[in-house]
């Protein structure tokens, strides 16, 4: 009886929904928007009623959700209450967990990589392994929110994965100790004494301050150029980016500006709350893995030419997503501008074009075909996406002629500038 009334009323208020914009829409000579709501009204009430199973009408109704908001494009998505906890969680960069990245290989659930220094990677977890089972559940059909969600939890709390790997002829059970997993958003080091070396992993809440502490950490080690390396960064938080350009631009410059569907404009600016190195010669490094807050950072780098763009067409992610919470927790991760470099350029599936192009090549003949924007929209459409371009699957430091080139330049800087003085 408590289902039947639950489904009476969420028909109720689909129907009362209908009519409100129905009357809306005659406004506006758009009445197929009401036939249309009537129309999912009466699928819901075939479903529930004659469907071969018994069927939770909550999860018909979030099924629905996500199905309407997931047609608009490829980085709007609807958030559960639970999924936008989670969410809210990894901008800062803190959670409880297992540490791996992982993705679905040829329908099967596979470790891309495990993180450093956490649980999996002590546990011997290693990139390719599949995850056959989580706790003893399948993951087959399983979908990678699902099976984070399943992997996460509290510190101390014990996990159980089934591991199917290459040179195993069974699956083993390898059970592993959840912990708190801190995800360092910057790491750094020296290139022969004087040149710095950044990496950026992605954007997070602490990322500018966790570079400033960079930056000042290898100046003390007496850095004299730096290199700051964007690759695979998919981005983050947009403060964060504005927060990261800020440090080696001067006061009061434009880093980016979003533009809305009504024309309205935001201009983001420099504030300079950190000490800043607007002199220091620079070079980014960047790929097709260089996302959202990634190019924010090369494109207004670029437009000043404060720094020498160098590695091969970033992804060409130019759109603003905006966080909607809902009331009853959950949230709508919405696209609701773009944004655009100082230079007025909107690189929406564009991507930034390196000042140098650099391209890696594969030693070991592994490559992984290169997906950007451009090609998720097609996807998006329903047209077959044939990737054009491929890139190494991973490069040694040796190997990486990227980084190595970016090293020669900055040498090839310093000698010049000491000739310049002398003559």
């Amino acid at each position: 009886m408590k289902r039947k009334i639950v489904v009476s009323a969420l028909i109720l208020i689909i129907a009362l929904t209908g009519i409100m914009i129905g009357r809306w829409s005659a406004a506006q000579n758009t009445d197929s928007i009401y036939e249309d709501l009537r129309t999912f009204t009466e699928v819901f009430t075939t479903i529930k009623k004659n469907y071969v199973e018994d069927v939770n009408p909550h999860e018909l109704i979030i099924s629905a959700i996500k199905g309407m908001v997931n047609s608009l494009d490829p980085h709007s998505a609807y958030l559960t209450p639970e999924a936008y906890k989670e969410f809210q969680t990894e901008t800062k960069g803190e959670f409880g967990g297992i540490g791996i990245q992982i993705g679905i290989k040829d329908g099967v659930l596979t470790v891309i990589a495990p993180i450093e220094d956490t649980p999996a990677w002590k546990a011997g977890i290693k990139a390719g392994d599949k995850i056959m089972k989580i706790d003893g559940q399948s993951t087959k059909d399983m979908n990678i929110n699902d099976a984070v969600s399943k992997m996460r939890g509290p510190k101390g709390k014990p996990v159980t994965l089934t591991i199917q790997r290459d040179e195993w002829k069974e699956p083993k059970d390898i059970t592993i100790v959840r912990d708190i997993i801190k995800i360092k958003s910057v790491k750094y080091k020296m290139i022969d004494k004087e040149i710095g070396y950044i990496k950026l992993i992605q954007f997070q809440e602490g990322t500018a301050q966790d570079l400033a502490n960079a930056l000042q950490s290898l100046k003390e080690s007496g850095m004299q150029s730096l290199i700051l390396d964007l690759r695979n960064n998919p981005g983050g938080l947009l403060q964060s980016a504005v927060d990261v350009s800020e440090q080696f631009l001067p006061p009061k410059q434009l880093v980016v500006s979003i533009k809305g569907r009504a024309g309205e404009k935001i201009d983001y600016y420099t504030e300079n709350l950190r000490p800043s190195y607007t002199d220091i010669p620079m070079i980014v490094l960047v790929n097709q893995g260089s996302a959202s807050a990634s190019e924010i950072v090369a494109g207004a780098l670029q437009d000043y030419r404060r720094a020498l763009i160098l590695g091969i067409q970033t992804f060409g992610k130019g759109s603003v997503q905006s966080l909607i919470p809902l009331s009853d927790g959950s949230a709508l991760k919405l696209t609701t501008a773009k944004y655009y470099t100082p230079k007025g350029r909107s690189i929406h599936g564009v991507g930034i074009m390196p000042d140098i192009v650099v391209k890696l090549e594969s030693k070991n003949g592994k490559e992984v075909p290169v997906i950007r924007e451009k090609e998720l929209e097609q996807h998006l459409k329903g047209e077959k996406v044939e990737p054009q371009e491929k890139v190494p699957q991973e490069v040694d430091e040796k190997d990486d002629t990227q980084l190595q080139r970016a090293i020669d330049i900055l040498k090839s800087w310093k000698i010049l500038e000491k000739l310049k003085k002398a003559a």
